[in-house]
């Protein structure tokens, strides 16, 4: 049994039920009337101290060079939110699909890019291979998830972007600059889970 699958279990079906978490929306998204299903992987390590795995993208890929992000893309016909979310984060960083116990998903996020993304969260062991698919990631590493997900290191920003004043979230962990949509699934997923967990959660 797993401690930390059944809290995450518990308090994401409690945090669930409730109205959904204010987030600042991409104004972009008002414009665009249909969306491309899309999902990514929230892996949390089985740790006294759970960590959460992330990537950045190669500075040469045409769409969000370098940033940091989830394992995850595109939805292929036929496929539901989780098995995506799977298949990309086997393909991206060798995760076998069979070392993953998806606890549930979280809000639907929308991009102004035109992706409607499903958060899909599930618990890894902490001596998990990866082997990183360098076609579509630069690197990985895990940060610490009481960092990630504790609202005082969600930082509030604002920058101006085709035109107009753009609002996001910004988590500085290390060297690493967790922003735009990932950091926005973040704090969502914080609100959700009740976050930070007690010592006792997790043992």
């Amino acid at each position: 049994m797993s401690a930390l699958f059944d809290t995450l279990a518990h308090r994401l079906t409690a945090g669930m039920a409730g109205p959904a978490p204010d987030l600042y929306p991409d104004p972009r998204t008002d414009t665009i009337e249909h969306f491309t299903p899309a999902a990514v992987l929230v892996a949390l390590t089985e740790r006294r101290a759970p960590g959460v795995l992330l990537l950045h993208r190669p500075s040469s890929m045409r769409a969000h060079p370098g940033q940091v992000a989830f394992p995850g893309g595109r939805i292929d016909p036929g496929e539901t939110p989780i098995e995506a979310a799977l298949r990309e984060a086997d393909e991206e960083l060798g995760i076998d699909p069979s070392a993953v116990r998806v606890v549930g998903t979280g809000d639907l996020y929308r991009t102004g890019s035109g992706y409607e993304i499903t958060p899909v969260i599930g618990v890894v062991p902490p001596d998990l291979a990866i082997t990183p698919n360098p076609a579509e990631v630069a690197k990985w590493f895990e940060a610490p998830a009481d960092f990630v997900l504790d609202p005082a290191n969600q930082q509030r920003r604002s920058m101006e972007w085709e035109g107009a004043m753009r609002h996001y979230v910004e988590i500085r962990w290390q060297d690493h600059r967790i922003w735009g949509v990932t950091g926005a699934i973040i704090t969502n997923l914080t609100q959700r889970l009740g976050w930070p967990l007690s010592q006792d959660d997790t043992e």
